[in-house]
């Protein structure tokens, strides 16, 4: 397949002229306002030191948008070393000082790929951070990433063994329902019935366990005109619901280095999808889906993110952050408004807001 032979040799090139990462370094953490399971809150993001996604380490040589690699120390990391991170970042949210008394807290776990692989994650290193976690009467919910595939009822049992009624949820990086998209423009590795078998496992585990669902959704792959990267996004987030997914979060296209998009952004071929068209996105799922519908703000008004003009970008980015917590509609106008409709309208001619020359695959 041309994208997976092209996907694998950009990723071994940015591997190669990647310089040795401080493992010590990798490991971070924040915390910022959030919309949890209960509600209005304060997430703690943490990322933990892996040696990378076993898929974008592969031959498949990854998905052509994402960047995991490049925040992974690409060797393998002693257990000892995970657990000491974890601790150190864990250990720096002062709970009685950062948060408020009655504050609903979650946590977030990034791993740079799939926290349920127990070759990123070691089950030992993840079963001291879990009963960690247990043993935090402020913490309600954790939330993990994974690919399906690593998603079954025998670890979902391991981690409600240590962790209790603690709501857990695993994120899945579905990106779209067209399973020709995910495939050839996506290269993620997975079809739609992996992703079903996945759900109706934690669908079924419900029974026994306070587990959740939510899938990722990728607005504007490469080799899609801006209109069908909005239909495909809201079509997305219909068959989550229709297949019992508890809550869906878009993610916007960002470039990131050393990824296909970026080769294609870089000679023209590629634009990351309007603001107006991120919003044309959510406000269509939430009319259309009952479960609640997030939009990540990263990189808006970047050069290498999703843009509209200088005038709104700031504005309608702090919109959707507020947005999130009540899930309301965002209405705004803007001049520039008139430019985004233009190209939606006629999307299907440049499938890009910039004009393509040709697609520089090599």
């Amino acid at each position: 397949m041309e994208i997976r032979d092209l996907t694998k040799e950009i990723r071994d090139r940015s591997i190669e002229n990647s310089k040795v990462k401080e493992l010590d370094r990798l490991a971070t953490s924040w915390y910022q306002e959030d919309l949890l399971y209960s509600g209005k809150g304060k997430t703690i993001f943490l990322i933990l030191p892996t040696p990378g996604c076993t898929w974008a380490l592969g031959p498949s040589g990854g998905c052509t948008m994402c960047s995991y690699i490049s925040d992974c120390y690409l060797k393998p990391i002693e257990n000892d070393k995970i657990i000491e991170l974890f601790g150190r970042e864990f250990n720096k949210h002062d709970f009685k000082t950062d948060f408020k008394n009655g504050d609903k807290i979650a946590i977030k776990l990034f791993a740079s790929g799939s926290f349920l692989n127990p070759k990123e994650v070691p089950k030992e290193a993840r079963d001291y951070v879990l009963n960690k976690l247990a043993n935090c009467d402020e913490i309600s919910e954790i939330v993990v990433e994974s690919r399906p595939e690593f998603v079954n009822r025998e670890v979902l049992d391991e981690i409600f063994e240590i962790i209790g009624d603690k709501l857990f949820e695993i994120s899945i990086g579905l990106e779209t329902s067209n399973e020709e998209t995910r495939l050839n423009k996506i290269n993620k590795g997975f079809n739609n019935k992996s992703f079903e078998k996945a759900i109706d496992i934690i669908k079924e585990a419900k029974k026994d366990y306070n587990v959740k669902s939510k899938g990722y959704i990728f607005v504007k792959p490469i080799l899609l005109s801006e209109k069908e990267a909005i239909d495909e996004a809201i079509e997305t987030a219909n068959y989550c619901e229709k297949i019992g997914v508890d809550r869906v979060s878009c993610c916007p296209a960002t470039i990131h280095k050393g990824t296909l998009i970026e080769r294609l952004w870089r000679r023209g071929s590629y634009q990351p999808p309007w603001i107006w068209s991120v919003i044309e996105v959510i406000n269509t799922i939430r009319q259309n889906v009952e479960i609640p519908a997030l939009m990540d703000t990263s990189g808006f008004g970047s050069r290498r993110g999703p843009y509209n003009c200088k005038k709104c970008n700031k504005e309608l980015k702090y919109m959707i952050i507020e947005s999130n917590f009540d899930q309301s509609q965002i209405e705004y106008d803007c001049d520039c408004k008139k430019e985004w409709l233009a190209e939606v309208k006629f999307s299907e001619l440049t499938k890009s807001k910039t004009a393509i020359k040709h697609l520089p695959l090599y």
